[in-house]
């Protein structure tokens, strides 16, 4: 077995509702929300069960030992999803068009689609290095209503995989990440840690607005893309770690060499060896010499619109929604290739100076509303095709894996889930649970874009495997 081919079978599907009425109303999106697309994210964890749990291959039709075992935890998380809505209202809502067509939150307590499944795989035999084959389809749910889906499985050996899909528009990771907290915290019956604040007035437009003319090239209207331009290859998703060491020595290198009087950081460092990867992949293509390679990092704009006011600060903390901005750097292929890592990470830093700032973030906003109502995307999200490939970075470095503890333990495992429908990559580093420095990296390439980097740089990019988890552990089934 590869580790893919296993069957799900849903056992039960309801929908969980806040536990206390919600006062039915309508949430404007904020302009930096009305950047994103109607693209669903999904996030996993798995939690390696040490608890005593039946006598071997789980049982789901034996009631008492579910009610006892995996019953008892779905009780727990959706005790905890029904108390955390209460605050987390947004994820029970709906997203519906305005009379202009902008997508709106209508906050109806709908509920979140809330699935029991059991698959016949142990946590130990699936295949977390091809998360297409392992997670796709099967241990995530597909969002069919609502904002959030989840699906709650349990697998042959006890172990228990908790997936959710939500709806990118409502929330950012970051927001995502209160929100899988805060449920952990109720279904352990703690207190809440953070309130969520819903606080649109943070991200006004000013009057008169004013934006750099530079945000032009950064986003556009969604008519103004070409169609998308179908080619002989096609995007994968893909799971590695990367060690601390491999980090550390690519920091080094990046920064000039150990004595270097710049220093860039592990993301840029990363992310510029993998800009590196992406246009190699891309020397093959037809007039490669012309064409250019682009490479987008994701900035979140919480920290930079506060800019040191400590009120501020402390609102957008706490606030839920999309706050971002994916700022890209477009080199002529051949001159990536050539160049060394440290001036390819220079460029990296200097095409993100511009937009880590407060005034990048308002005139974001700005340029929204002079564009309102047609929507609008970041310009890279539509453009991986003929013109040369493009990619997005994404930094999951703030991922609070060891805090989603619903009360058995810390997951062995969690990982985000995007593969985004763009033209263009996607790339997610997270911290490793294995091992303190370590780096979880999530791939989303195009499958030749992949091979070179597993070719080239396999040294670095290493195999997520039950083995590096340390999941191997378990006792034998008993039959």
């Amino acid at each position: 077995m590869n580790g893919g081919e296993f069957m799900v079978r849903v056992r039960r599907k309801e929908v969980v509702a806040a536990v206390l009425p919600v006062q039915e109303h309508w949430l404007p999106l904020s302009n930096l929300d009305l950047l994103l697309p109607a693209v669903d994210v999904s996030v996993f964890f798995c939690y390696k069960i040490d608890i005593p749990h039946g006598d071997g291959d789980v049982d789901v039709d034996d009631e008492e030992k579910y009610f006892r075992g995996f019953g008892s935890m779905v009780r727990a998380l959706k005790r905890g999803m029904a108390e955390a809505l209460v605050s987390y209202y947004a994820f029970g809502g709906e997203v519906v068009s305005n009379s202009v067509g902008e997508a709106e939150l209508l906050c109806n307590n709908r509920g979140v689609d809330f699935m029991e499944a059991q698959a016949d795989v142990r946590l130990d035999g699936l295949n977390f290095y091809n998360p297409d084959l392992s997670i796709e389809g099967k241990l995530v749910p597909k969002k069919k209503n609502g904002v959030l889906s989840v699906q709650v499985t349990e697998l042959k050996c006890g172990g228990v995989v908790v997936g959710c899909t939500f709806d990118h528009r409502i929330a950012d990771a970051y927001s995502a990440n209160l929100f899988l907290v805060s449920w952990a915290e109720m279904a352990q019956s703690k207190p809440l840690s953070v309130i969520p604040s819903f606080r649109r007035s943070l991200l006004n437009p000013r009057h008169p607005g004013f934006y750099n003319p530079s945000l032009d090239d950064m986003y556009v209207p969604i008519s103004s893309l070409p169609p998308p331009q179908p080619g002989a290859d096609h995007l994968i998703s893909r799971l590695y770690y990367v060690s601390f060491e491999q980090l550390t020595l690519l920091q080094t290198l990046a920064s000039g060499g150990g004595g270097g009087i710049r220093r860039r950081t592990k993301l840029e460092s990363l992310s510029a060896f993998l800009w590196k990867m992406v246009a190699k992949s891309a020397s093959v293509m037809e007039n490669a010499e012309k064409k250019t390679c682009k490479m987008g990092i994701v900035v979140d704009g919480r920290g930079r619109l506060s800019n040191g006011d400590d009120d501020k600060t402390a609102l957008m903390a706490t606030y839920f929604g999309n706050v971002l901005s994916i700022p890209f750097g477009e080199k002529i292929i051949g001159e990536l290739i050539d160049q060394p890592l440290s001036w390819v990470a220079d460029e990296v830093h200097e095409y993100l100076k511009a937009a880590v700032t407060k005034e990048h973030f308002l005139g974001l906003i700005d340029w929204v509303e002079a564009h309102r109502p047609e929507p609008a995307i970041a310009k890279i999200y539509g453009k991986g095709s003929s013109d040369g490939p493009a990619f997005v970075v994404s930094s999951g470095q703030m991922f609070p894996v060891a805090k989603v503890d619903f009360g058995w333990g810390k997951p062995a495992l969690g990982s985000y889930h995007f593969p985004w429908g763009g033209d263009a990559g996607y790339v997610m580093p997270m911290p490793s649970p294995a091992r303190d420095g370590d780096w979880l990296v999530y791939l989303h390439l195009l499958k030749g874009q992949i091979k070179l980097i597993e070719d080239a740089a396999s040294h670095i990019f290493r195999p997520l495997t039950s083995e590096y988890l340390k999941l191997v552990d378990f006792p034998p089934v008993i039959t």
